[in-house]
């Protein structure tokens, strides 16, 4: 596979975990009567990484966010050369994401982008949680995150359930922090969700690509054991 379609299906990849995960966050969850609450947003968000783990993780391995290119390249998985344009295919396709959400969440009469389904720490915490809570959340949680991928895609494990897996894993990791960062896991998607933000989440998004990337590069480091072992 030629890596312009490999970057082209992590475009397309990005793109829709945050047009549906934050889409689902912006337009749904709030909306009366028929709000979907903090779960389904979960939810979404595991969905979007399932349907898409399945229409093109063929192509270019079904990243979709740089924390991952980082894990699988510290867990030999991943070539260095293309760890860069990946991280760019991501963030560009996250960025489209959220502009195409913000077009459509603007024409709602009265819109205010507010936090735009952004991550943050202290006042831009949901829970008002602190910048080590978040930053322990965001390190444990893509930590746990890669390690799912990792077995999951692992030759020994069971062939074909791979997204099933990583999907839920990463619903359960948004039900456990959303509260407390609004959950990123995944630099990209807090890159793209805090350039429409109408709040400081853009000075903070530094946390939302170290402390993940750190995460991520741990589990690598930590499979290579169990992958090596008898």
């Amino acid at each position: 596979m030629t890596l312009v379609k490999k970057l082209g299906a992590e475009f397309f990849g990005t793109f829709w975990l945050v047009l549906g995960g934050c889409g689902s966050a912006v337009l749904a969850a709030g909306f009366p009567e028929l709000g979907i609450g903090f779960v389904g947003v979960a939810f979404a968000f595991g969905l979007t990484v399932l349907t898409m783990a399945y229409a093109v993780g063929h192509i270019s391995g079904g990243h979709f966010n740089p924390a991952v290119s980082f894990g699988l390249w510290s867990a030999g998985k991943f070539e260095t050369k293309d760890l860069l344009p990946y991280i760019v295919a991501q963030v560009i396709g996250g960025v489209v994401g959220a502009f195409v959400l913000y077009l459509i969440a603007s024409g709602q009469a009265g819109f205010e982008a507010g936090g735009f389904a952004s991550n943050g720490f202290g006042e831009l915490s949901p829970g008002k949680y602190n910048l080590t809570a978040v930053v322990i959340t965001e390190v444990v949680l893509t930590f746990m995150f890669l390690f799912i991928i990792l077995g999951s895609t692992d030759e020994r494990a069971p062939a074909g359930f791979a997204p099933i897996a990583i999907g839920l894993g990463l619903t359960l990791i948004h039900l456990i922090s959303i509260p407390v960062s609004n959950t990123s896991v995944n630099p990209a998607r807090s890159t793209a969700a805090a350039l429409f933000a109408d709040t400081a989440a853009l000075s903070q998004v530094w946390v939302f690509w170290a402390a993940p990337i750190v995460g991520a590069i741990l589990a690598g480091f930590v499979w290579k054991f169990f992958a090596t072992s008898k």
